[in-house]
């Protein structure tokens, strides 16, 4: 069962997060990650839980495969990187 990486995130250096980008996309590759949406534009319509900044969303073929990505060793460095230039909330959603 496919599973998906969502990750809502407030850019608090842009440029240091131009630097996470390059980075990371690579590393999702590598784990058999796809993203399907890279801070697009949003259409808020209903927000009493949460009100999204900049949404990305990556399919991975499972859940086991989002978690080893997520844990890997080069992908927690390019996570400091993340952490500095971004305020993050990320889960991984099981799917179809």
């Amino acid at each position: 069962m496919a599973a998906y990486l969502v990750v809502d995130t407030k850019l608090t250096n842009p440029a240091l997060y131009e630097e996470y980008k390059l980075k990371a996309k690579p590393l999702v590759e590598k784990f058999g990650g796809e993203y399907l949406a890279r801070g697009g534009n949003i259409s808020l319509k209903e927000s009493q839980l949460w009100t999204p900044s900049r949404m990305v969303l990556i399919r991975f073929p499972s859940s086991a495969d989002a978690e080893k990505f997520y844990e890997s060793e080069e992908y927690q460095e390019v996570v400091k990187i993340g952490k500095r230039s971004a305020d993050r909330t990320i889960l991984i959603l099981e799917g179809i």
